[in-house]
């Protein structure tokens, strides 16, 4: 039997924490390892723990979720950040995503469909409610974004690449999956962006989407 995925949630409200903790132990291959009422403390509990994933909120007292994220991605690189709040405005979808959230749910989740983006989320893939993901489409189509000309400059490794991106892996997990260093990973990252003229990740992910690469 595989190792559980272990968990940490993150939210000011206990109630909220007790509730999510009820159900996620109820599954047989989830452990939570941690529960933090603050953005503080969550960057404490997750430097410790290292969990596979975290829960967590946005608005919170003192440190909010977006600062945590950032905070917890630098001191667990490894654990995946599922943002699970009430708001889906621009100002807090964009600097969660920047910040380096996976994924991006709204709290009127249903109990199985956040269970199975925890299982998403520590494989590496993308789960984005689908008003976040419209808004993050908008966004680019509102910008300027490249063609497939665009698409054409890049390197058949660089394809490779943007495609692993788009399923939401990290440098390091495309590195053990191309059998690459991860400097190496981080170069053809940059390249990628700077050929298609996209400030971030999340907008190379949806390019690829956008463009149907990824049966390709």
């Amino acid at each position: 039997m595989s190792d559980p995925i272990t968990i940490l949630i993150v939210d000011d409200h206990a109630v909220v924490r007790r509730g999510v903790q009820a159900f996620l132990e109820a599954q047989p291959d989830f452990a939570v390892v941690g529960e933090a009422g603050s953005g503080g403390e969550a960057v404490l509990l997750a430097t410790d723990l290292a969990p596979d994933v975290v829960l967590m909120d946005l608005v919170m007292p003192g440190m909010d979720g977006v600062q945590a994220t950032r905070l917890v991605k630098q001191k667990s690189p490894g654990s995946q950040v599922i943002v699970l709040t009430s708001y889906h405005e621009d100002e807090h979808i964009f600097p969660a995503i920047r910040a380096g959230a996976l994924s991006y749910l709204l709290k009127d989740i249903g109990l199985p469909d956040l269970a199975d983006a925890i299982r998403k989320a520590a494989c590496g893939e993308v789960v984005m409610h689908p008003h976040i993901a419209a808004r993050v489409v908008q966004e680019l189509d509102g910008a300027s974004h490249p063609d497939m000309a665009s698409f054409a400059q890049l390197s058949e490794r660089e394809r490779e690449v943007l495609r692993l991106i788009a399923e939401g892996l990290s440098n390091a997990a495309i590195a053990d999956r191309l059998v690459l260093s991860e400097k190496t990973v981080k170069s053809h990252v940059r390249n990628i962006l700077g050929k298609l003229h996209l400030v971030d990740r999340t907008q190379a992910a949806i390019f690829a989407w956008r463009q149907g690469l990824m049966g390709s």
